[in-house]
């Protein structure tokens, strides 16, 4: 296999103070292809956000810390660089699509100002010639009358709009990689739809990676190629899409996907895990989610579990799956 366009080593993510030590991203190792969409799915606190604010080096400072790992984008290790150097990776080589755009977009801006600051941080053109980039990224991206919206507000626009424009603004500079944390949650179905589709076309049309956060297995299953599943920090699956929905191995896929809704099933009560994730500030000693589990056995609340291939390209973190995934 090729060399992966990004490749994240045992990173380890801490939020640190005086008498506590709260383990957001605990240890993962993630690789991302060159044109691969990679779906991060997992509950709220399993680590997928703070892993994509890692990638950019954004984790909320004093007390959010990188504290160990390599984040490796083409041959750079990102976190070698300088703040400084690190400024013109973002934007430029790697952009991020947040998930409310109302509060990622600037209230007091324009549109055009919000896309052209970007194209003129990284490009050596005329604030004319990156106002005509802007315009022509808007209408790319499905945006109607894009020459009067570059002089329009966040306000003004739906929220539709407005997560177009936030695609718009992370395309503009034909990134490497595409980091999209839950981008469609706060949009309706057909909107939802219609973004989806259009972060497809980037891909085919730049060659873009991209990294969709997301906890929506119906989006997983339309847009991933591969599925890497986060559960307290740790990845406890990564595996094949196609492969994931056909024979799920650790116990927390199959019981995300168990949690689906289905129009044939013959009960009315829809299916939840019990219990909740573990606190990030004392994770237990063995298996993070041994308490959950309806199959645990005594070594898994002692024991920890490492992350091991038991099929070609298939990796789960439980030692109660043997090789070859049974």
């Amino acid at each position: 296999m090729a060399e992966p366009l990004l490749a994240i080593r045992d990173l380890r993510t801490y939020f640190i103070s005086k008498n506590t030590e709260v383990r957001a991203v605990d240890g993962i190792d993630i690789d991302v292809q060159k044109g691969q969409i990679l779906c991060v799915v997992g509950e709220s606190g399993s680590g997928k956000s703070m892993t994509s604010l890692s990638i950019m080096r954004l984790v909320p400072k004093p007390r959010g810390k990188i504290v160990s790992g390599e984040i490796v984008l083409d041959g750079q290790d990102l976190l070698k660089l300088t703040e400084q150097q690190m400024t013109g990776v973002r934007g430029n080589d790697i952009s991020m699509i947040f998930q409310e755009p109302m509060t990622a977009l600037n209230p007091v801006l324009s549109i055009g100002d919000q896309i052209t600051e970007v194209i003129l941080r990284h490009r050596k053109i005329t604030k004319k010639e990156a106002l005509h980039r802007a315009v022509e990224m808007l209408k790319f991206v499905g945006v109607p009358r894009a020459e009067q919206i570059v002089r329009e507000y966040p306000h003004q626009l739906s929220g539709g709009l407005r997560q177009r424009v936030m695609i718009a603004m992370a395309m503009v500079c034909e990134p490497k990689l595409l980091l999209a944390d839950e981008p469609t949650t706060a949009l309706d179905v057909t909107i939802q739809a219609q973004v989806l589709e259009l972060m497809r076309k980037m891909r085919d049309e730049f060659g873009t990676s991209i990294i969709l956060i997301t906890h929506d297995l119906g989006v997983v299953a339309e847009m991933a190629d591969h599925v890497v599943v986060m559960y307290a920090g740790q990845v406890v699956e990564s595996v094949n899409a196609d492969e994931l929905f056909e024979q799920p191995l650790h116990p927390y896929t199959k019981a995300l996907l168990q949690s689906i809704p289905s129009i044939d099933a013959d009960h009315e009560v829809l299916y939840s895990i019990p219990g909740t994730v573990p606190d990030a500030a004392s994770f237990p000693a063995g298996c993070r989610f041994a308490e959950r589990c309806p199959l645990a056995q005594p070594s898994c609340f002692e024991k920890a579990q490492a992350l091991r291939e038991v099929r070609p390209g298939h990796l789960v973190r439980c030692d109660l799956v043997e090789e070859g995934g049974v």
